[in-house]
C-alpha cells in the first residue's frame, strides 16, 4: 500500500506539473457606468462564465488562471458587445464606455482587427437598411439592381474579412474569426487554413470549432438524404393561416398549372433575409411567364411576421400557422432549417428542393426558356 501511495503522489505531481505549463494566469481590470451591473469572463469553447466580477466604484477585476493563450471574452450584464482576449498572461484593461480593451501587443492587434470587423459588417449592414427604408414600390422597381449590388456588397465585405485572416497568418489572431470563413469564403477556404502551419490552426478553439462543423455536417447529410427523397414525389398538403387569419390548404395554389415555389423562410432568420433579394428578383422576373410563390413562415409573433413581408417586399401568398419550429410545415416536409424552398410544377411534382441563390435563377431560366 506504501508504495501505491508513493506512485500515486508521484502520477499527481507530474500531472500538476503538466497542468501548470498549460495554464497561464490572468488579470482583467475593467472600467464601467454602472455600479452593480455584473462583468463575467467567458471561455469561448464551452460560452460558460469562468470569473465574475461586480461593478463597484466604477471599476471591476478579475484574477485567476486558465488555459494558456485560451480565447476568453469580456462581457457586462445586459450588454451586447464582447471583449475577446487570448489569455496570454499579461494582463488587460476594459472600458466598457468606449468599448476598448488593451493589453498585449497582441491583443492590442485583436482589439484593432475586432473594430476593423466591425465597421466593415456595419457597412454592409447599412447598405441593405438603406435599400429597405425605400418605398415598396421602388424596392420593386429596383429589385434587379439591388441584387448586382447586393452580390458586390457581399463580395467587399468577404474580400475584407479574407483580408484580415492573411494579414495575420503569423500569430493567433485568426482563431477567434475563423468560424465565420465557411460562410464568407466556402468550406475550402477554410480546410486550407485548418491544413496550413499557422500558429493559429491548432489552437484549441479551432479545433472545437472543426469539430462542432463536422459533426453538424453529419447531421446535415442525413437530414439531406431524408429531405431530397421527397423531389419527385407529389406535394403534400397542409393547411395554414393567411395574415388575416383565413386558413387556406397549399392545394388552392399547388398543382394548379403554375411552377411554383414553396419558401420556408421567417421574419427572425438572418439568412433569409440575406437571401430574399433573389427570391424576390425571380418573382418580379418570372410572375407573368407562370411561376408564383408561396411563403410559409416559421414565426410565432404575427407582428414581425407581417410586418417582414411588408418590409422585405414579397407580394406573393403568406401562410404561417406561427408554431416557430413546431409549425406543420416541419413535420410534413421535414424542415430543420431554414432557409429552404420547394420547387413544384404545375402538375403538382416536386423536382427541385433548396435552390439558393443564383441556383433558383439558373432553374427558372432553364424551364422557362
Amino acid at each position: 500500500m506504501k508504495n501505491i501511495s508513493i506512485l500515486a503522489l508521484f502520477v499527481a505531481a507530474v500531472v500538476s506539473v503538466a497542468c501548470s505549463q498549460d495554464t497561464a494566469k490572468y488579470v482583467v481590470k475593467g472600467t464601467a457606468p454602472e455600479d452593480g451591473k455584473t462583468v463575467y469572463l467567458i471561455d469561448q469553447i464551452s460560452s460558460e462564465p469562468i470569473d465574475s466580477a461586480v461593478v463597484n466604484g466604477g471599476s471591476f477585476v478579475m484574477k485567476g488562471s486558465a488555459g494558456k493563450n485560451a480565447l476568453l471574452s469580456v462581457n457586462v450584464d445586459g450588454s451586447g458587445w464582447w471583449f475577446l482576449f487570448f489569455n496570454d498572461g499579461k494582463p488587460v484593461k476594459v472600458n466598457v464606455a468606449d468599448s476598448t480593451l488593451t493589453g498585449s501587443a497582441l491583443n492590442n492587434k485583436l482589439t484593432e482587427c475586432d473594430k476593423r470587423n466591425t465597421e466593415a459588417y456595419a457597412e454592409y449592414e447599412n447598405f441593405i437598411a438603406a435599400f429597405e427604408s425605400l418605398p415598396e414600390a421602388e424596392q420593386e422597381a429596383r429589385a434587379a439592381e439591388f441584387v448586382t449590388q447586393y452580390r458586390a456588397a457581399i463580395k467587399k465585405y468577404s474580400d475584407f474579412f479574407m483580408g484580415m485572416i492573411e494579414e495575420n497568418m503569423d500569430n493567433l489572431i485568426p482563431a477567434a474569426f475563423i468560424e465565420h470563413v465557411p460562410s464568407l469564403a466556402g468550406d475550402d477556404a477554410f480546410n486550407e487554413l485548418l491544413a496550413s502551419d499557422a500558429p493559429f490552426a491548432q489552437h484549441p478553439y479551432v479545433l472545437d470549432i472543426k469539430r462542432r462543423m463536422d459533426e453538424s455536417e453529419a447531421r446535415w447529410q442525413e437530414s439531406e438524404v431524408r429531405k431530397q427523397a421527397i423531389v419527385g414525389q407529389k406535394f403534400l398538403d397542409l393547411e395554414e393561416a393567411d395574415p388575416n387569419g383565413v386558413t387556406h390548404k397549399l392545394s388552392e395554389y399547388v398543382g394548379k398549372g403554375k411552377w411554383v415555389l414553396v419558401d420556408f423562410w421567417a421574419a427572425w432568420c438572418g439568412p433569409c433575409k440575406a437571401e430574399m433579394p433573389y427570391v424576390v428578383a425571380a418573382y418580379d422576373k418570372y410572375h407573368k411567364k407562370g411561376f408564383d410563390i408561396v411563403g410559409l413562415s416559421f414565426d410565432r409573433e404575427k407582428e414581425a411576421w407581417v410586418k417582414a413581408i411588408k418590409e422585405w417586399g414579397m407580394p406573393w401568398i403568406h401562410l404561417s400557422d406561427l408554431k416557430y419550429w413546431q409549425s406543420v410545415a416541419s413535420d410534413v416536409y421535414n424542415v430543420n432549417s431554414i432557409p429552404d424552398n420547394l420547387l413544384i410544377d404545375p402538375q403538382g411534382t416536386i423536382v427541385a428542393r433548396g435552390l439558393r441563390g443564383e441556383a433558383l435563377e439558373a432553374k427558372l431560366s432553364e424551364i422557362f426558356k
